[in-house]
């Protein structure tokens, strides 16, 4: 179910098995009824804990309009798209946040997709607690395309679902179609980062904007570990303490081909063998996008990036330990590096890393490669500086293949490229919510 792409054999209604296995609003009310948690929606990312009793979400599959940089180089007739409205030039599909909204309010984010899609956090699953996962999926339907059908689904890639009622393959699940509501029911037993997507027509859904980032914390952060104060957090149940980190940012990681939205957006076959990105994303951005802030696409004050709410910027202080949660649902490979600073990937596909003899953790290196459908959890410590200008020091995190670090082909920086800025000791607070 989980297959890495081979674009050459796959069209829009072809292998569907075949793709790349491919989460803000603020607080909208408590989730009635006994047992269930609350969840609480922060601008984005969109963080959801579980402290106690079922965590329920509601997710909205819809399309939309979004905005690659204004300074790329332009594709004629692709890229800008002549039918985006202001200030979009981009068209997408995607999931929403919609979690206590009424039913009337739901109905009204169609046409409003978020790439990439809501950061889902959970805690891993206690049987004393009681804390499972509901996930409702409503299809909107495509507003720009009320010709095309499609049904849309989740699938937790990397997940060892028991039950494929729940996986999202709709050859064995279920797919759901436009007007209806289907609610996924999950255990996280296992600690790690992960991804989800749509797998219905999951070539095109992927490359479209249907995946997210997900990631579920162990049962360790409860019990400190090597004498660790309470509030300790990390990234594993590594036992000894060897995965705890201050501070976490997540990436989805990805590519854009823009003849394919343009031609989803004008009722227009692709051949997927064509296949040839124009942007290379991080978190559904491209630099000099990754490192403004964080947006609210419940808010038309966030701008051009109302719909891509999720900044890659990551800020610490001198010697905090630092967790990178990287993810790729792109087809291509990638090999993400940072000059000047050690690079320990603790773990590989939501699998701690070992020795042999079940000591040490991971490998150091400054590149970290991924390939389609895989994530790495990475950890650093942030050296000691001399702050620049705006008080803090600048390291580039990038993808390593120069071509990836272009908007569209254009002149200047751009696609897979943000900044980790490095401010001294006790300067910035502690941080609550992910990519913050």
């Amino acid at each position: 179910m989980d297959d890495q792409l081979n674009v050459a054999r796959l069209t829009r209604r072809g292998l569907l098995t075949g793709g790349a296995g491919a989460a803000g609003a603020l607080m909208l009310g408590r989730l009635a009824g006994s047992g269930r948690a609350t969840i609480p929606l922060l601008t984005a990312p969109v963080a959801v804990t579980t402290p106690g009793g079922t965590a329920q979400l509601h997710l909205a599959a819809t399309d939309g309009w979004v905005s690659m940089p204004e300074a790329a180089r332009a594709i004629p007739p692709f890229w800008p798209d002549a039918l985006a409205p202001t200030p979009y030039n981009l068209y997408v599909f995607g999931f929403r946040d919609v979690t206590g909204m009424s039913s009337a309010d739901v109905t009204a984010q169609r046409g409003h997709a978020q790439i990439s899609a809501p950061m889902l956090v959970f805690d891993e699953y206690d049987a004393a607690k009681g804390n499972d996962v509901k996930i409702t999926l409503s299809n909107l339907g495509l507003q720009q395309r009320p010709d095309l059908v499609d049904g849309h689904t989740i699938h937790w890639h990397g997940f060892q679902n028991a039950i494929p009622l729940f996986d999202g393959v709709p050859e064995l699940s279920i797919s759901v179609p436009i007007g209806r509501d289907f609610t996924y029911y999950y255990r996280p037993h296992d600690a790690g980062t992960y991804m989800y997507h749509c797998h219905y027509e999951d070539v095109e859904h992927v490359q479209m904007g249907m995946t997210g980032t997900l990631f579920v914390r162990p049962k360790q952060n409860s019990s400190p570990v090597n004498g660790d104060p309470a509030g300790t957090r990390y990234a594993y149940n590594d036992g000894d303490g060897s995965t705890r980190y201050d501070r976490e940012f997540a990436f989805m990681i990805n590519e854009i081909w823009a003849e394919a939205h343009y031609r989803d957006a004008h009722i227009q076959a692709t051949d997927w063998t064509d296949f040839a990105p124009s942007f290379w994303t991080l978190n559904g951005r491209c630099y000099p996008d990754t490192i403004e802030p964080n947006g609210n696409p419940a808010s038309a004050a966030a701008g051009r990036l109302r719909y891509q709410p999720n900044s890659s910027l990551v800020t610490c202080n001198e010697g905090d330990r630092v967790l990178l949660r990287l993810a790729s649902l792109g087809y291509q490979n990638h090999s993400m590096t940072v000059d000047g600073i050690d690079l320990n990937v603790v773990a590989k596909d939501a699998s701690l890393l070992r020795g042999r003899d079940g000591s040490g953790t991971g490998y150091l290196t400054n590149t970290v490669d991924l390939g389609p459908g895989e994530s790495r959890d990475v950890l650093f410590t942030a050296p000691q500086v001399t702050p620049g200008a705006g008080g803090y020091a600048t390291f580039l995190l990038y993808d390593r293949d120069h071509a990836h670090q272009t908007n569209a082909g254009g002149a200047g920086y751009g696609g897979q490229l943000t900044q980790i800025r490095v401010y001294p000791k006790g300067t910035l607070p502690a941080q609550t919510i992910p990519n913050t």
